[in-house]
């Protein structure tokens, strides 16, 4: 069977869009490095809460999904679909050398009439001014040879609301008829598109849907920090500004960031603005305010329990969740880990509990999640809600532990063993 489209990382983006195109009707072929997740497509076996193993196992049967490790296995598709991470360096600086190592490998491959698609977030410029010249590199000339355009993912873990199909697509391309190729391909799988002038539109655009959400939810854990001082609730303080019906829309404060967005993308935007010697203060200040949450409640916890005369080096503390986000077991960049690492340096013994996580070897740790019982909730000298999962009893964890903070404003107050964030 020949293939329509080739998708180049096989991940949170990658898999479910792969689970689309095949619904679709589009025969798929998945790159993917690591051996165990080709192993796992090829059985019809989801490590994607957002994909249905079901579904998976049905279009794998049917011919229209398949698995490779190897580039050239690729075979020949009328599309190949970039979908890699594109994490920071240790200084806090775009990373793109997974990136860049697979569009050299594309290049290599590269036949005349193909189009190529960036999925992954990066800075306006990546699709123009690092793709292109590698895939030139294979003698072809993007928008006369083949075709070449951008389209960021817009994937949030967890939700059943919006998916792949119904959640609108934004399209840039190097020419219009790299765009308009690059519609023509996604129109089978995605109810609705949002053709832009050019990749570096497109490349912004996402940016900027992240960076606003970052910036929000930079000034209301500022504020939250601000009424720890001024022994105010956050949470009401919130909710009240919240009952005007316009003019005002609410974020939630917390521990920090995580996932494979907020926590990054504001800093791509920073760096590249440094070359237009443009300062974006409001950006960069939101991304410290965020990075300094998980400190921030690491302290709370220190005082809460110093509160009670207990010291953190030698006290027990049960995490409630370690996902960076409810409803799903994605570690990535979670805040959870930072505060749990934070508090083992002060000597605390950590256990946690998290439904989507059975065992955490991130950071450092490894250790396996705690039932949730009332003698594991009782036994510890404090429990941290930093993330607040669908299914727990939060209402039966102020019961039953000696001290709770909370991080998420999930659990009821109860008689002053419950602080808030």
């Amino acid at each position: 069977m020949p293939t329509d489209v080739g998708i180049v990382g096989a991940g949170y983006v990658g898999l479910p869009l792969a689970v689309e195109f095949g619904r679709a009707g589009r025969t798929v072929v998945c790159f993917e490095s690591d051996p165990r997740k080709v192993g796992a497509i090829s059985r019809g076996e989801s490590y994607i809460e957002d994909v249905d193993p079901a579904v998976l196992s049905e279009l794998v049967s049917a011919g229209r999904i398949t698995a490779t490790a190897e580039y050239s296995g690729l075979g020949d598709p009328n599309a190949l679909l970039i979908c890699l991470p594109t994490p920071l360096s240790t200084n806090r600086e775009p990373d793109l050398a997974i990136l860049t190592e697979a569009t050299w490998q594309i290049a290599r491959h590269l036949r005349r009439g193909q189009l190529v698609v960036l999925e992954s977030t990066s800075y306006p410029g990546t699709t123009r001014d690092v793709l292109q010249p590698i895939l030139e590199s294979s003698g072809l000339v993007a928008g006369t040879d083949f075709h070449l355009a951008m389209s960021p993912e817009r994937v949030d873990p967890g939700r059943t609301d919006y998916t792949v199909r119904t959640t609108p697509k934004v399209v840039g391309g190097l020419t219009d008829a790299c765009r308009d190729r690059a519609i023509e391909l996604y129109r089978g799988c995605v109810d609705t598109l949002v053709p832009v002038s050019s990749c570096e539109a497109a490349e912004l655009a996402k940016l900027l849907e992240n960076i606003f959400r970052s910036v929000n939810i930079a000034l209301v854990n500022e504020l939250a920090m601000l009424c720890h001082r001024m022994e105010l609730n956050v949470w009401e303080v919130v909710e009240a500004a919240a009952t005007k019906p316009y003019g005002f829309m609410p974020f939630s404060p917390g521990p920090g960031l995580g996932g494979h967005c907020l926590p990054i993308d504001p800093f791509y935007l920073s760096w590249k603005a440094r070359e237009y010697d443009f300062p974006v203060e409001f950006i960069e200040l939101a991304g410290k305010v965020n990075q300094n949450m998980p400190y921030h409640c690491a302290e709370r916890l220190a005082l809460a329990l110093n509160d009670v005369q207990k010291p953190v080096s030698g006290s027990s503390v049960l995490i409630l969740g370690v996902a960076y986000k409810g409803g799903v077991g994605d570690l990535r960049e979670s805040p959870a880990l930072k505060v749990m690492e934070l508090l083992e340096a002060q000597g605390a013994r950590i256990a946690y509990h998290d439904p989507f996580v059975p065992r955490l070897e991130e950071h450092g740790f490894d250790l396996e999640s705690e039932p949730l019982t009332d003698e594991v909730l009782a036994a510890a000298d404090i429990v941290a809600v930093v993330t607040a999962h669908p299914g727990v009893d939060h209402a039966r964890v102020a019961e039953v532990a000696q001290l709770v903070i909370d991080f998420r404003n999930a659990v009821p107050a109860a008689d002053g063993r419950v602080v808030k964030l």
